[in-house]
């Protein structure tokens, strides 16, 4: 993992799972940061549920946080398990 994926990665994991009170690194949630290309960077995570609820906040709270990172420039987020997950996918990386 490099330095810049290192980051993202340490820094996700401290997002709170507000269904649970859990952080993602507490229940595993982020399942990859790569980067793709310099400054870009793509993050696979999968919500608690199938059917949760807050898959696309989550997705645009990981957008967000990973793109706050000194040295993203932008983040692509995809989330995997989730039963709109194409919709979700498509709503988080137009922005």
């Amino acid at each position: 993992m490099t330095e810049l994926e290192d980051k993202v990665y340490t820094g996700l994991g401290k997002i709170v799972d507000p269904e649970t009170g859990l952080t993602f690194n507490q229940m595993k949630m982020i399942q990859s940061v790569k980067e793709t290309k310099s400054g870009v960077i793509r993050i696979d995570f999968t919500p608690s549920s199938p059917f949760c609820p807050m898959a696309i906040k989550l997705a645009l709270e990981i957008k967000n946080k990973a793109e706050n990172v000194e040295g993203v420039n932008k983040a692509l987020v995809y989330c995997h398990g989730h039963i709109m997950e194409q919709r979700i996918n498509q709503m988080v990386n137009e922005t």
